[in-house]
């Protein structure tokens, strides 16, 4: 069976691609249910004829098995908080789709369609943001995906919060129909947060490309000499991030007239003699060294990506069932150990973005470092005029910010279900905090793009960037040109944040 790719996984959640079920799926699940159907006959397996957790030691009488599934999912609609957003419920649905699509849940294939068509139409199941602690998976926000799937709970649809029942009757769809253990394969697993790390892959992936891109930018600001992503200098350094960010780097700073060579300068021969030299020998670390700051940036997106894409095309239920073997398998595949510690690794990461972003920001607007610009950017008077002095104040507060929740997640467990769960990954947590993360570096890049802008119109450098950095200056420039008077930023800062996000 063909796996789903990341990049296919991209189009659906922001390209407008629809999910694709197969025969082939369909057949596997088929296969699957028909085999636990006559398997679990005269069988004690967990969640078809016993209690859930901590109460499978209690038997459930044949005539309540149905009774059973529908009672995981409605006590189990306990989630509080906002409810997520449409986008990361649409991701948590495609995971929870392509988890039971691998033919190892026993489901009946009515669920795969059923979700299909709530992903394709656009019908998105209230869940609550907090409720999961990520160890039976996402249990309490699976749940509400699943009460939506029976016709109860309410949807997110075409902007309004309606009745699923009423926006099911609107599309001609019927509620699912319980058959063996539906309610407990699709509240069982690591779908939720699965699905909120896509969302934040693609967004954190744009953002090193984001802070690739300005780290040019700001070396063009500053005239740097070219040489700290010179290939020479960086290939000698083993890791593979490093060599990529100095070559895609170089690529972006193709047609540059700022930057400097420093056989030019420095090595040339009017320099003898001179004992002090006005343009920096070496631009400070937040310029020159991005290479090796970014390069592991890169390597870890690079496995969060890889990681993602595996537990979008894995069975992460339990119990596992196998007609190949013809037996049913219990154990812990639901774990979010796998998801929890990258949204960790890659909060972390994002923040070293913002805290890059940040630094390089303070280069602009601190006259006495830079040595070439007004204070904070500023184009008017001095001292009756402020330019962007509050602006870095909002930079700062959000990179501390992120600073504070960069703190691991993924090691701090409480035990609960009567001690049943012991150990758990506290994984959706995880990735929600890494949202935030995410969301906050891009307020703090919104407003270094705009420093940039500035920077660049305050040097008349504006006609001797790269293409690339000059591509991304005039559509900063098209929201908010260079200015003289003081003015409120927040409208611009969150304009100019919504054009780095698309």
């Amino acid at each position: 069976m063909k796996n789903i790719t990341f990049g296919e996984i991209e189009k659906m959640l922001f390209g407008g691609a629809e999910m694709q079920v197969s025969e082939e799926q369909l057949a596997g699940m088929e296969r699957c249910y028909e085999f636990l159907k006559e398997f679990a006959a005269e069988k004690v397996i967990y969640g078809i004829n016993t209690g859930f957790g901590p109460m499978a030691q209690w038997r459930v009488d044949d005539r309540y098995l149905s009774d059973l599934q529908y009672n995981i999912i409605r006590s189990h609609s306990t989630g509080a908080g906002e409810p997520l957003g449409d986008l990361y419920v649409k991701g948590a649905m495609i995971a929870r789709l392509t988890n039971l699509l691998q033919g190892r849940s026993g489901v009946h294939p009515s669920v795969a369609l059923l979700l299909q068509e709530f992903i394709n139409r656009g019908i998105h199941p209230y869940i609550p943001e907090h409720g999961s602690v990520g160890a039976s998976g996402d249990l309490v926000q699976l749940a509400h995906i699943a009460l939506t799937l029976i016709g109860e709970g309410k949807v997110h649809y075409r902007g309004e919060w309606r009745e699923t029942k009423d926006v099911m009757r609107e599309c001609g769809l019927e509620p699912l129909k319980i058959y063996i253990r539906e309610g407990l394969s699709i509240t069982n697993g690591t779908s939720v947060m699965t699905g909120i790390s896509a969302v934040n892959q693609h967004y954190a992936e744009r953002l090193l490309e984001l802070s690739l891109l300005t780290a040019v930018w700001m070396n063009e600001v500053a005239a740097s000499y070219d040489d700290w992503m010179a290939d020479e200098l960086n290939s000698v350094r083993r890791h593979e991030g490093q060599r990529y960010t100095a070559q895609r780097m170089r690529e972006l700073a193709k047609g540059s007239q700022c930057l400097s060579k420093r056989e030019h300068h420095l090595y040339s021969e009017e320099q003898k003699g001179k004992s002090y030299f006005e343009h920096k020998v070496q631009a400070y670390y937040s310029l020159r060294c991005t290479p090796q700051i970014l390069g592991p940036v890169w390597e870890t997106l690079q496995n969060s990506r890889r990681v993602i894409e595996e537990e979008f095309n894995s069975a992460s239920d339990n119990p596992i069932v196998d007609p190949d073997s013809k037996n049913v398998y219990h154990g812990g595949n639901f774990h979010g150990d796998y998801i929890s510690l990258e949204a960790d690794k890659v909060k972390i990461a994002v923040t070293r973005l913002a805290q890059t972003a940040e630094r390089q920001m303070n280069y602009l607007f601190h006259d006495r470092i830079n040595g070439i610009l007004p204070p904070f950017l500023n184009m008017g008077t001095l001292g009756l005029n402020y330019g962007m002095q509050a602006c870095q104040f909002t930079a700062t507060s959000t990179t501390a910010e992120c600073q504070t929740l960069s703190m691991p997640n993924y090691v701090h467990t409480i035990p609960n279900n009567n001690d049943n769960q012991d150990i758990v990954s506290m994984g959706t947590n995880s990735a929600l905090l890494c949202r935030k993360v995410i969301d906050n570096a891009y307020q703090v890049m919104a407003i270094h793009m705009i420093a940039l802008r500035q920077a660049t119109d305050i040097l008349k450098k504006a006609d001797m960037l790269a293409p690339a950095t000059k591509a991304m200056y005039d559509k900063v420039n098209a929201i908010i040109p260079a200015f003289v008077d003081d003015t409120p930023f927040y409208d611009e800062i969150a304009k100019v944040e919504e054009m780095l996000r698309n």
